[in-house]
């Protein structure tokens, strides 16, 4: 930046110089430069500058305040294509200085005009935001073209460093150019669209996914312009099916009226899916195996839960299983992965069947909720205990998972595992560590969840663990039946009960 005799005239470096111009208006202002004496001029308006005498600086100035509000309002608008938008911006500031009842009066014709601007640049990158497609290039980088209305690209990239960490990215447009290499934000000079890859062939999945989600009875055109306006049609890939959807709307209304209504499946109890199973093919869900209950359990939306998760997270182990240790619900991490006990409560519970030396082979893993309940808290999603008529809707699953596995015990890992488990409350304070059994006769060892002694508050985690471990070793008798069994000849095949779990779980009375 450079300030020249005469009339005062400001070089900034680029039209997106922030810095710059917040030098230059503390600078005016400590030298007393009105608005009118004031011309601003980008880098690349040509050599003028290169022939005008520099100006010495002034003395520094104490420094000047404005509300929050109306620094925020000078960023953005500062964004703006307008090319008087610094003149008008330093006029704003001039006079909020001067007439302090300025800060009062939205009817201001400038300040007016600076929030049309800034409203304008929070639009473009929303729209950016919105618009930008990413296509993959060889090296697991990926690369997109915007163009956008303004100059938003460096104030709307660290969107995108946050959205995609993990990955490689560039994004081009006709001035800027901004890389991320999943350490850091790079800004350098414009592109060309040539510059660009064109079509891979993950875009066509893309379209057949927008084709297939687009619904013809919704279709409003002034509405979608609006949210999508013309301008960004020409980078959007699938722009090129709007019109013929549009086209075809009507006729398409018209058949899903004739199809009349379809029954919505979230509304069938739960129960009923299961008993529809056999209208499935027999290779993808036969009745009466762990993929049919499995293939049920994901399609179950009899309450809630199930709408909001990722996916609903089945059991994993042998049929027969000498064990089946059932816990609350999936957490965040089984949420994502699909899997039981791999979070913290998992590892937790994988460094005691260490300790204890059973067999993870011999043990059957589940939770007595099948999908992962939580509240939001900023970004984070929180664990939320199902309420009692959730977990009993849930219930269902989890018998039919018993009577598939066909455990010769289950252990009961917290207080909804054992009302899912024994059909009413159990006191797990006053209950851990014993054998209680269910009507069907199958024996069910009571403990704390894991997550139960991550939360603990206690001057004594290991005494707490210890504690713990004492009680799962109740059930090492049922192990060691089981290994037993294993290395004995085949015998009949048996209904779980007294009679059916050995005589360490006779004695689990």
């Amino acid at each position: 930046m450079q300030t020249l005799d005469r009339l005062r005239t400001v070089r900034l470096a680029a039209p997106d110089d922030l810095a710059g111009f917040k030098a230059a208006v503390r600078r005016l202002i400590a030298q007393q430069s009105p608005p009118e004496a004031v011309q601003w001029q980008l880098a690349d308006a040509g050599d003028l500058f290169d022939e005008a005498p520099q100006l010495p600086e002034a003395a520094p100035a104490a420094p000047f305040r404005l509300p929050a509000e109306m620094v925020a309002l000078l960023e953005r608008a500062a964004l703006h294509r307008d090319p008087g938008r610094f003149a008008l911006l330093y006029r704003l500031v001039w006079r909020l200085l001067a007439e302090p009842a300025l800060r009062e009066d939205p009817l201001d014709a400038d300040r007016l005009l600076a929030e049309r601007m800034a409203r304008a640049v929070r639009r473009d990158m929303h729209k950016m935001t919105a618009f930008v497609r990413f296509r993959p290039l060889p090296g697991a980088r990926h690369v997109a073209w915007f163009e956008p209305e303004h100059h938003t690209l460096c104030a709307t990239a660290p969107f995108f460093a946050r959205r995609f960490a993990q990955m490689h990215w560039a994004i081009l447009t006709p001035e800027r150019s901004a890389q991320w290499d999943g350490q850091a934000l790079v800004f350098g000079p414009g592109a060309r669209r040539e510059d660009a890859p064109g079509p891979d062939a993950g875009e066509q999945l893309w379209l057949t996914y927008y084709a297939h989600i687009f619904n013809p009875a919704r279709l409003k055109p002034a509405m979608m312009q609006k949210e999508m306006p013309r301008r960004y049609w020409k980078n959007l890939p699938e722009a090129q099916l709007i019109s013929p959807l549009m086209h075809a709307a009507a006729q398409r209304s018209g058949r899903m009226v004739e199809d009349g209504a379809s029954d919505p499946q979230h509304r069938r109890p739960a129960a009923s899916i299961a008993l529809r199973l056999d209208q499935r093919p027999a290779e993808i869900a036969a009745p009466g195996t762990l993929a049919a209950l499995r293939l049920a359990t994901a399609q179950c939306r009899a309450c809630p839960i199930g709408q909001h998760a990722t996916q609903a997270v089945h059991g994993e182990g042998p049929l027969g299983a000498a064990l089946m240790l059932v816990g609350e619900q999936p957490g965040d991490q089984e949420d994502l992965r699909g899997q039981p006990f791999v979070g913290p409560a998992g590892q937790l519970l994988r460094r005691a069947l260490e300790q204890l030396g059973w067999s993870r082979e011999a043990l059957y893993l589940t939770n007595a909720v099948k999908h992962f309940k939580y509240e939001l808290r900023g970004k984070r999603r929180l664990h939320k205990t199902a309420g009692q008529k959730e977990a009993a809707i849930c219930s269902q699953w989890l018998e039919h998972e018993i009577g598939l596995v066909r455990p010769r015990a289950a252990v009961a890992l917290g207080a909804t595992a054992a009302r899912a488990l024994l059909g009413h409350a159990v006191p797990v304070g006053a209950s851990r560590g014993q054998w209680l059994r269910r009507a069907d006769g199958l024996p069910v060892l009571v403990t704390l969840h894991p997550a139960a002694l991550l939360r603990m508050d206690t001057p004594d985690p290991e005494a707490a663990f210890a504690g713990w471990l004492a009680d799962l070793r109740a059930a090492t008798p049922i192990m060691a039946a089981h290994e037993d069994a294993a290395d004995r000849p085949p015998q009949p095949d048996r209904r779980h009960g007294a009679a059916g779990t050995g005589d360490a779980a006779g004695r689990a009375d």
